[in-house]
């Protein structure tokens, strides 16, 4: 479908990347991984069309439909939730307008047996076709139902978009990429605004989804329930690995200890060569050999060393006391924005040394609680109390985007440290990945991974024992994600986090609070368990809605068979998943060796008495790997042919 060829992007005399090559096939599911500040936003705008590279070309069919949501987009406040999304219907819009101006000629007219008239009734019935093939008729069902599927309710859709946060202005614009059923889909970090259930919609979603797709996220799990390959841009190249992201870690790994090992034995090699045609390269006796051996180097296909960013964020907190046994106490706590009651009569206590985690739907009120918590939000009912000598690390959504542009990251730090602190900031810069030039950067150039290191960095070089953290996980790689996870695991305070990120919240807290219908609950066990709670305990909710009281049971049993059913399918799409990783990488490893044995067998030099056990070697090889890929397409299309369910 797409044919990428030697692309390459510069800023200044220095290159994002280059020499970057890869093809999109139909029906693909790729994720796209690579450290904060490597390119995988331009690369998307490039595949989009919205950046031309500096370097190679992007082969397209023509017609393509592309469906592009950014990180970061500019909204049109003139228009209700319901209308902004209708608009993305193009064509739709196009031929029902078409369709109104004809009949309306045709109304108006009664020349009923002239030619033109017959044109015109035949051109409004060719519209009309084509309406109803792009599925015009159910137009209004499928964005109610997207709209719904991103957490949006019915009363909501006749709101204008300015009366709404950012994120959900966000949805407002996954549900406009994805009501164009494009054929392939480019999305940059589209799970950073949604909560939890939205995000398990969206991976339905994508399960039935007939077009390509190529996805940035930090979500592990979103990744690896929906991707079948991987594209790293690393050290400013890309590598294409058959895999989803869990699977792709570990043959990233087996791939650099093959290198490093091939690198080791043929530098090992070279030195050997180099020491025999130094030794005898003035002998007549050995002018052959050495010659021989010099036009071996000369063709030699050097491999090169693996290279490895090893910088890591390492961080010990500093200067933190205890505080005393209960960190904050919250009693009858109620809060309305005018007539929207986001929280009512809530109580809860914090006590040192807890993790504990908000949850649920945006909207409501796990924000609003949180800045309620750290004081940061007044005119609320009840009382809050702070226990003695608790001091507050408070990191907010936004936090990231309240950085001074016009500052460099060094300034950033700097001002914010205090006391002996302020002799390590470069140290601290390095141990979150800012190094050499890069704490010189300018916060207005730099990605939102980078400007969330930088708030995170400001916030935890301040003493403090109790840390709330809003959805600090948004735009941070998965590396530097999984380290500060690793940090926090570490912290000895208190720790609240707003997050939607299953698997950052996996291990880390030890308690789940929800916050739904202005209530505050409780759940036991860990987040997955929790999850697989909610989707029974949604489904029934969803049914109750305008259901009367005697059809409830009803319902509800219904909901259970719907969800049992959708239970087994998504287990015998993953047993298929499971089947094509396993053999995908049997075949990655045949490859490898197959590509060895070439090198080998293509050598005119290589005459050794192992020749023909190797040409042995090549051809069981090659029949063993047209088997395996004959098997790999059989159970590809066993999946496809599986995910066509409609949810």
């Amino acid at each position: 479908m797409i044919s990428v060829s030697d692309i390459a992007v510069y800023f200044g005399a220095r290159d994002l990347f280059s020499g970057v090559t890869f093809n999109i096939r139909a029906q693909d599911r790729i994720g796209l991984t690579g450290l904060n500040g490597t390119g995988k936003s331009t690369l998307l705008k490039v595949l989009a069309g919205e950046l031309t590279p500096d370097h190679g070309h992007i082969s397209k069919p023509r017609g393509l439909r592309i469906g592009y949501l950014p990180q970061h987009i500019r909204v049109n406040d003139t228009r209700t939730v319901f209308e902004e999304v209708a608009s993305s219907l193009t064509e739709l819009n196009r031929l029902e307008a078409e369709i109104a101006r004809l009949t309306g000629e045709l109304e108006r007219r009664e020349d009923y047996h002239t030619e033109d008239y017959m044109n015109l009734a035949n051109r409004l019935a060719e519209t009309t076709e084509r309406f109803h093939l792009l599925e015009g008729g159910r137009k209004e069902l499928m964005i109610g139902r997207t709209l719904t599927g991103l957490g949006f309710r019915p009363e909501d859709f006749d709101k204008p978009t300015g009366t709404f946060s950012g994120g959900w202005r966000m949805r407002i614009e996954l549900a406009k990429v994805l009501l164009l059923q494009p054929d392939v889909l480019l999305l940059d970090e589209p799970t950073n605004h949604l909560d939890i259930e939205s995000i398990q919609w969206l991976e339905d979603y994508f399960t039935s989804f007939k077009g390509s797709l190529i996805l940035v996220s930090h979500d592990k799990a979103l990744l690896d329930h929906v991707t079948v390959r991987t594209l790293e841009l690393e050290n400013r190249r890309i590598t294409d690995y058959p895999a989803p992201y869990s699977r792709y870690l570990v043959m990233k790994e087996e791939r650099m200890m093959q290198q490093e090992a091939a690198y080791r034995n043929q530098q090992k090699w070279i030195e050997q060569t180099e020491r025999f045609i130094e030794r005898f390269r003035y002998k007549a006796t050995k002018a052959v050999q050495v010659q021989s051996r010099i036009k071996q180097l000369d063709k030699l296909e050097r491999i090169d060393p693996v290279e490895t960013d090893s910088r890591k964020v390492h961080f010990s907190f500093r200067g933190i006391e205890r505080s005393g046994d209960i960190v904050a106490e919250m009693k009858n706590i109620s809060k309305a924005f005018g007539e929207n009651q986001v929280l009512r009569n809530i109580d809860l206590l914090v006590r040192r040394g807890e993790k504990i985690a908000f949850v649920g739907r945006n909207g409501e009120g796990k924000t609003t609680l949180a800045r309620i918590m750290v004081g940061d939000l007044p005119g609320y009912e009840g009382t809050r109390r702070i226990g003695t000598n608790v001091q507050i690390g408070y990191y907010a959504q936004d936090q990231a985007e309240k950085l001074d542009p016009a500052k460099t990251v060094f300034d950033m730090v700097d001002e914010a440290a205090v006391g002996e602190v302020r002799s390590q900031v470069r140290n601290l810069l390095g141990a979150f990945l800012f190094q050499g030039e890069e704490v010189e950067k300018k916060v207005s150039v730099l990605s939102g991974g980078e400007r969330s290191r930088l708030a995170l960095l400001k916030l935890l070089i301040r003493p403090a024992n109790f840390l709330v953290l809003d959805e600090p996980t948004n735009h941070l790689d998965m590396r530097t994600k999984n380290i500060l996870k690793q940090t926090l695991k570490d912290f000895s305070g208190t720790l609240l986090i707003v997050s939607h990120d299953r698997d950052f919240l996996d291990g880390l807290v030890d308690t789940i609070y929800e916050v739904h219908g202005h209530k505050l609950t409780q759940h036991e066990g860990d987040i997955y368990r929790f999850l697989e709670k909610k989707k029974l305990e949604n489904l029934n909710e969803l049914d109750r809605q305008g259901t009367p009281v005697q059809d409830a049971q009803e319902k509800n049993r219904e909901a259970k068979y719907d969800y049992q059913e959708r239970k087994k399918r998504r287990n015998r799409l993953r047993s298929l998943q499971q089947k094509i990783e396993k053999l995908e990488t049997e075949i990655y490893e045949m490859e490898i060796r197959k590509e060895s044995l070439e090198k080998q067998l293509e050598d005119p030099t290589a005459h050794s008495p192992d020749f023909d056990s190797l040409s042995r070697e090549y051809a069981g090889l090659q029949k063993t790997l047209a088997e395996k890929l004959d098997r790999w397409a059989e159970l590809h299309e066993e999946l496809e042919n599986n995910k066509q369910t409609e949810f």
